[in-house]
């Protein structure tokens, strides 16, 4: 907050366009997935620059990142800025999830006294929150039109200046190896979050019922099994987003399983080449479970793409998951079956 505005419907906070360095760690803290739940602001009615009664309105989530992204875009305008309680969630979700939808809405421009407000009825609200806000009922039963602004924020400027028109490339979705590669670290903090606990086990599982002593066992069998882990998160979280494009398939899981397969490669080739009882079957063993932990990661990406529906991902899901688990166990049962040989 910059200052507090006088308006006809009372005090509303000013805001700065410029982001603070907090504001900056809080971003690259939450990319992170740390605090992800709790980055938010207040709902409500905000101000950027002046806005008189004439200025834009223009609506967001209360998820702080959201929030930021358009307050840093609306540099040099006056504009004000309506915030709906989306419990954190972002325009998008939050869109799909029903939090930022028209009952919503209309619940805040009655909250935030609008009409009083301002002159004109018009709602600014981003393209990507459209699958939530019905406009036509809006308008019923707010007396606002809804206008849907681009799909980034950046572009407001140049939306504002053609006269809150979009041309397509506002109207495009992107999803580019920078906007694919921002989400590799909250993928793989949230994968750690449980593979971490489970190399420990791996680990300590290895060391006990090994074939040698316990700290032979821990550097041998127990440390194959915790990089064969560390392998498939590595192919679904990290190459999986990064060569989208070039994975063939359209399926996400699909996707996910031919990264671990290449990821996989190297070292089944090494048990192959190196001979010996069960050596076959342990190659085997870890192309199916990397590719399966791969396929289960790729899933995850989904949720953030732009090449997905609510219902397709419910139906690869459906497909999918039973073949994860079933690679998994097959090749649980192989390593078993290397060990007796």
């Amino acid at each position: 907050m910059t200052g507090v505005l006088a308006t006809s419907v009372g005090s509303v906070p000013q805001v700065a366009t410029a982001l603070s360095w907090r504001d900056r760690w809080g971003g690259f803290r939450v990319r992170l997935g740390l605090g992800r739940m709790r980055y938010t602001v207040e709902p409500g009615l905000y101000g950027v620059g002046l806005p008189k009664e004439d200025s834009p309105l223009l609506v967001t989530a209360n998820y702080k990142l959201s929030f930021d992204h358009l307050r840093a875009a609306l540099a040099g305008q006056d504009a004000w800025v309506l915030v709906l309680d989306t419990n954190g969630i972002n325009v998008w979700c939050a869109a799909g999830k029903g939090t930022f939808g028209t009952a919503a809405l209309c619940a805040q421009v009655v909250a935030c006294k609008l009409a009083q407000l301002v002159r004109h009825r018009s709602l600014v609200v981003p393209q990507l929150g459209a699958p939530g806000i019905a406009a036509h009922a809006v308008r019923r039963q707010s007396g606002f039109s809804v206008v849907y602004g681009p799909v980034s924020a950046h572009d407001l400027p140049e939306f504002f200046g053609s006269g809150m028109q979009a041309g397509p490339a506002m109207r495009r979705k992107t999803f580019f190896l920078s906007e694919r590669a921002v989400l590799i670290p909250v993928e793989v903090v949230v994968a750690s979050k449980w593979a971490l606990p489970l190399s420990i086990v791996l680990l300590a599982v290895s060391g006990l019922f090994g074939p040698a002593l316990f700290w032979e066992n821990v550097r041998g069998p127990g440390g194959w099994m915790v990089a064969g882990l560390w392998n498939g998160i590595v192919a679904g979280t990290v190459l999986t987003p990064i060569l989208l494009p070039l994975l063939p398939g359209r399926a996400f899981s699909f996707k996910g399983m031919v990264a671990g397969c290449m990821s996989a490669l190297p070292g089944a080739i090494f048990f192959f080449q190196s001979g010996g009882a069960g050596n076959g079957y342990t190659a085997l063993a870890w192309l199916l479970l990397i590719s399966a932990i791969s396929s289960f990661l790729g899933l995850e990406f989904t949720g953030a793409s732009t090449y997905t529906s609510l219902s397709g991902v419910k139906k690869e899901m459906r497909f999918a998951v039973p073949l994860q688990i079933g690679a998994a166990l097959c090749g649980l049962f192989l390593l078993f079956w290397a060990r007796r040989l």
